[in-house]
């Protein structure tokens, strides 16, 4: 036998790579073994980057800066699970990194990650696909990504996995997609609710409170609430409220019921479970303060519903409310004050406030934090608007001092809040009284001056609630409170224009504010607003017009209309007719100016001046003008040189002489006879025609007005004085003033008025009646166009028209002044039927007349069609 030889081994193939195993302390090497294409690497590789990444956020930076993310990526699409498993986890970690984030989008592979998520994959592969995906969602572009790519269904369904870290990342990446209205409707398409409500279950607090938060995003819509209604998802969310242990999910738990309870049959039906009377203790009896807030909360979001209203009222729910007003936190009092806010609009409310809640208000009023001023102003607004026992309530409780100082907060809600209980308080006529004395005028002063419309809006309804009184507005005038208030009339913002309008047309009710809101423009700027039909209101043409009634003669000039309330005082002329934006000037200036071809300016004054003595019988045949010396006394003696007609009324039987009064003749509407008429009565009668002459010459004389001349500027001017108008008024007061027939009353005086301005005129003779020559003379005797009304002796329509309103004005005859054309004018009268007068049942209105002064004085022509009958007088 021979001997046994041993085999010796086959040595490898040439062409193959014998093993090598290294041990690499860099990452940098590492990263190049993505590239390999051994599956064996890969997978080392991989999970050597998942356990460096996982050290830290350094460790991310540094892989990023490597170029390890690139590579990565292609892996997640591997043929190979185990190294999609490593890169899956990797992204995972990484997706954390704001930058690694930024090149994850650049590089689009939400799609591979998504695909990670199919039912077949693992466990693992879910977890960590899926916290890539709640690391990604928290920026805006990637939620778009994630919905396009459909990623939200696979989270949908994960939410039922085993596994609670797919369970949590799942939810945390639909909670952050939610943010995204078009998410919450592809989530209710895909019937997202009911795994949610599971999820409420889970022995994890972090994905009980991550699924609450999704459900209070999510049941921000209609759709969504009805859903988790269905579902019991109320019951629920009331058993974590009443389960003391879960008080860390109670705040959450809170969000999602107040966004139920702005369904009505959400509301209900927790009210029919005893839920809502739950809730309602559960918030008061809370001691963590977050509670009580998110409590308050909802019910402010579902108290802006009526119905809602209704049932929390029958709930009781403002004792709750109360108490949390008396809560340390100032969130919590916040909370409840908007909360009564809300219930405010429902009456019941507003009555149980009046007595507990108001004065709790009033408290936080003073409080040190802005923020609860502020929420309490509010409630106090609306508690008071349009209910004047809450109102008073607020002025008892010394609620107007911590209101006042509120008007000088930073917050320009509470102010506004603030001025809106002030005006409300104002409102009643026995508070307003108190308002002046805490100095509300004054401190109104910032807010009118305030930049914001809210302010300005609130601040001018303000002062047109407290400036009824004569002494708010004198404060007001005195404390520089027009001029704002007359800038707000400029604004562009309506409210603010309309509620600065409706102050200046309270203001004009007094004539000293009134001329200094003309002065301040506030006439000027109110005809701008009432030309536009965007800008003008209700009130800025009121404004307008009451300012105008206390510049009686510019409306004549502007309007050529003044109505029966509109009473002349002296002082009044008629410059003629003037176009809008056209600047009336002061009758001053007018006086000063010499005579000129212009129309004579017509002048009503039956005042005297006695600012220096009488002249001298030198002085008497002085011929100068207004302003400069007085004009001859002969031209105020033509009235009793003319003798009256002997078919006329005579007027002078049985008067007295003016000069022998104590005090002027009676000059308001349906005033007493003066003094001494009486004793003056028939005391002309014994008289000549020359001691009349001269009795009336003294009296002109004594009561001619020495006005401010050139070179007396430091006197006080006073407009010219009218002796033979004086007459006049003392003439028509003791003759037509107790005649008790208010038509003859008219008749008599329109024949007065036509026989003082040169008798009755007929139509074919009216261009001989030389008044033109006769205002001439005036105008050039005077050295003025202030041509005062008593001295024209030859009138014609508009003069006489003058005439007859200023003295009707006197003795409490109600006409009207209305312009024509042409120099025509005429009077309106309302008088009532006869035939109707004793009738029972409602009276028709008055019938219009029209006073003939020209043709047939006293004529009565009643007015049927204002162009023809006006075509027929005139």
């Amino acid at each position: 036998m021979g001997k046994k030889v041993k085999k010796e081994a086959e040595p490898p193939p040439k062409d193959v790579f014998d093993p090598l195993t290294i041990e690499s302390k860099k990452a940098a090497t590492v990263v190049l073994m993505l590239n390999s294409p051994e599956e064996e690497i890969l997978a080392k590789a991989c999970e050597a980057i998942y356990r460096f990444a996982l050290k830290g956020e350094e460790n991310k930076a540094t892989l990023l800066e490597l170029g390890a993310v690139e590579p990565l990526t292609k892996l997640l699409t591997h043929e190979d699970k185990i190294v999609r498993r490593n890169a899956t986890m990797i992204f995972g970690i990484l997706a954390s990194n704001n930058d690694v984030k930024k090149l994850l989008r650049e590089l689009d592979v939400m799609n591979s990650v998504i695909a990670q998520l199919a039912p077949e994959e693992e466990v693992v592969i879910h977890e960590f696909a899926s916290l890539c995906l709640a690391n990604m969602s928290a920026e805006y572009t990637s939620k778009v990504q994630i919905l396009e790519h459909g990623g939200l269904e696979p989270l949908v369904r994960l939410l039922a996995s085993p596994d609670p870290d797919v369970k949590k990342n799942s939810v945390e990446c639909i909670y952050n997609l939610t943010q995204d209205f078009q998410c919450r409707a592809a989530l209710q398409e895909l019937n997202a609710i009911p795994p949610i409500l599971d999820l409420l279950k889970s022995e994890y607090p972090v994905i009980q409170l991550l699924a609450l938060k999704t459900l209070g995003i999510i049941t921000n819509d209609k759709e969504a609430r009805t859903t988790l209604r269905d579902n019991q998802g109320v019951d629920h969310l009331i058993k974590i409220l009443e389960t003391k242990e879960l008080n860390d999910l109670h705040i959450e738990a809170l969000s999602v019921i107040a966004n139920c309870l702005e369904d009505m049959d959400t509301l209900v039906l927790i009210q029919q479970t005893g839920g809502l009377k739950k809730l309602l203790s559960f918030a008061e009896n809370s001691t963590i303060p977050d509670i009580q807030k998110n409590a308050a909360k909802a019910i402010t979001k579902a108290a802006y519903d009526p119905e809602n209203r209704k049932l929390f009222h029958e709930q009781e729910v403002e004792k709750c409310l109360v108490a949390l007003l008396g809560s340390e936190n100032d969130g919590t009092k916040i909370a409840a004050s908007q909360a009564i806010s809300a219930m405010c609009e429902n009456t019941g409310s507003k009555e149980f406030f009046n007595n507990q809640g108001i004065p709790q208000l009033i408290v936080l009023l003073k409080s040190d934090s802005e923020e609860v001023r502020e929420a309490a102003s509010l409630a106090l607004a609306n508690l008071t608007t349009c209910h004047p026992a809450n109102a008073k309530a607020v002025a008892e409780a010394d609620g107007v001092d911590p209101l006042v100082n509120i008007l000088s907060s930073r917050r320009d809600g509470a102010v506004a809040n603030a001025a809106t209980v002030l005006a409300n308080v104002a409102m009643q006529e026995p508070l307003r009284a108190g308002l002046q004395s805490h100095g509300v005028t004054s401190a109104l002063l910032g807010p009118l001056r305030s930049a914001n419309t809210v302010v300005q809006s609130k601040a001018a309804l303000t002062v047109a609630a407290t400036a009824c009184d004569v002494e708010a507005r004198t404060e007001l005038r005195n404390s520089g409170g027009l001029e704002p208030l007359v800038e707000l009339l400029r604004s562009k913002n309506d409210e603010v224009r309309r509620h600065a309008s409706w102050a200046v047309m309270v203001c004009a009710n007094d004539e000293l504010t009134a001329v200094e809101l003309c002065k301040l423009g506030a006439l000027d700027i109110l005809e701008e607003v009432n030309l536009s039909a965007s800008r003008k209101n209700k009130f800025s043409e009121a404004a307008y017009n009451k300012l105008l009634n206390n510049n009686l003669s510019l409306k004549y000039s502007l309007t050529g209309y003044l109505s029966s309330s509109n009473i002349i005082s002296d002082g009044f002329y008629d410059y003629g007719r003037i176009n809008p934006g056209t600047k009336l000037l002061p009758l001053k200036d007018l006086c000063l100016q010499e005579p000129s071809d212009q129309r004579a300016v017509l002048l009503v004054n039956s005042k005297s001046s006695d600012v220096s003595p009488p002249p001298s019988t030198e002085d008497k045949s002085s011929d100068v003008g207004y302003g400069r010396s007085i004009s001859s006394s002969s031209s105020f003696r033509r009235a009793s040189k003319e003798k009256t007609k002997k078919n006329s009324y005579h007027f002078s039987t049985g008067f007295g002489s003016p000069t022998e009064e104590k005090s002027e003749p009676p000059s308001g509407r349906n005033t007493a006879l003066s003094k001494g008429t009486t004793k003056e009565r028939g005391s002309r009668k014994g008289r000549g025609k020359k001691e009349e002459e001269r009795v009336k010459e003294e009296e002109e004389v004594s009561t001619l007005p020495k006005l401010m001349g050139e070179g007396s500027p430091e006197k006080e001017w006073y407009p010219p004085f009218d002796p033979d108008f004086r007459v006049y008024v003392y003439e028509v007061t003791k003759s037509i003033f107790p005649i008790t027939n208010i038509k003859e009353q008219i008749e008599v005086l329109a024949r007065y008025v036509a026989e003082k301005m040169g008798g009755k005129m007929s139509k074919e003779k009216l261009h001989n009646f030389s008044w033109e020559l006769h205002i001439s003379e005036l105008k050039f005797q005077l050295k003025s166009n202030v041509v005062p009304i008593g001295q024209i002796k030859k009138g014609i329509f508009y003069h006489r028209a003058l005439l007859f309103k200023a003295l009707a004005d006197k003795i409490g005859i109600g006409c009207s002044l209305v312009r024509g054309e042409y120099g025509r004018a005429w009077n309106e009268v309302q008088l009532m039927n006869e035939s109707r007068k004793g009738l029972i049942g409602a009276l028709p209105p008055p019938e219009v007349y029209i006073v003939d002064l020209m043709f047939h004085p006293g004529g009565l022509m009643k007015l049927r069609s204002r162009e023809a009958d006006l075509y027929r007088y005139l």
